[in-house]
């Protein structure tokens, strides 16, 4: 992936895992949007940066996604690189019956919400120099967090997707997948602080520097991940899983 003078497009921008890599995006030189669903975060995110624009975007509405595709590629013809970052978590209990609303919700914005954005986009990404799609997944899309199957198997659904649509693009949109661990971000009540998760800024900066290697990887795995990533390669699955269980 090209370091510098792009214009890069970061769904879920403006917290999190997303407002941090856009940052450091526009530190580095790039031109950045961020959407979301809330005006008030996107405009903090943006404030005092130039460069930065924001949009309001519901990834899960269809008509509204092809529209801003329309209006974001007209207001910024250059945009050569999407970033699908937003998603969702909820918890879940599958070992009683429960209303299903939170699991729809996850799969419409962590599946379907990517799917569109990409197909909205890919046509104007195919026709630009240095162009990249960039998926983000997670650990649990290599071993499941009992306490959160949908939420996991969402992920794990990213990871196919992505892979799948690789070889398709090659040699015209570059497609990349970054695989977080658990970072201190507010997806979860309390994750923020809690000291067993990555702190943020040490996720964001340990990305950067493997995207912007002189050879990208085409899954950018963090250290605090790998042990996720590799754990059916290596044996250690079924312990990977149960140690997650205990937590459930």
């Amino acid at each position: 992936m090209k370091h510098t003078g792009n214009t890069i497009l970061i769904t879920g921008g403006g917290s999190g895992i997303g407002r941090a890599l856009a940052h450091r995006w526009h530190d580095a030189g790039n031109h950045v949007i961020i959407t979301g669903r809330r005006a008030d975060v996107l405009d903090e995110a943006v404030t005092g940066r130039a460069n930065m624009a924001c949009y309001v975007l519901d990834v899960n509405s269809q008509d509204g996604v092809d529209a801003f595709a329309r209006k974001v590629t007209a207001d910024h013809p250059r945009l050569n690189v999407l970033v699908n970052n937003a998603g969702i978590y909820s918890a879940e209990k599958v070992t009683v019956s429960r209303d299903l609303a939170n699991a729809g919700a996850m799969v419409e914005t962590n599946i379907l919400g990517p799917i569109r954005m990409t197909n909205a986009l890919i046509d104007h990404l195919g026709s630009q120099a240095d162009a990249a799609l960039i998926n983000v997944s997670s650990g649990l899309a290599f071993v499941p967090f009992p306490a959160a199957p949908t939420y996991s198997a969402t992920k794990a659904a990213i990871h196919a997707y992505t892979a799948a649509i690789r070889p398709l693009l090659k040699g015209k949109v570059e497609v990349i997948e970054i695989v977080p661990p658990q970072v201190q971000t507010e997806l979860t009540p309390g994750q923020s602080t809690d000291p067993n998760s990555m702190p943020l800024d040490a996720f964001a900066d340990e990305v950067m520097a493997l995207l912007h290697a002189a050879h990208t990887p085409a899954e950018v795995c963090v250290e605090g991940v790998r042990y996720f990533r590799e754990a059916e390669a290596k044996g250690q699955y079924d312990a990977a899983l149960q140690m997650l269980a205990q937590y459930s």
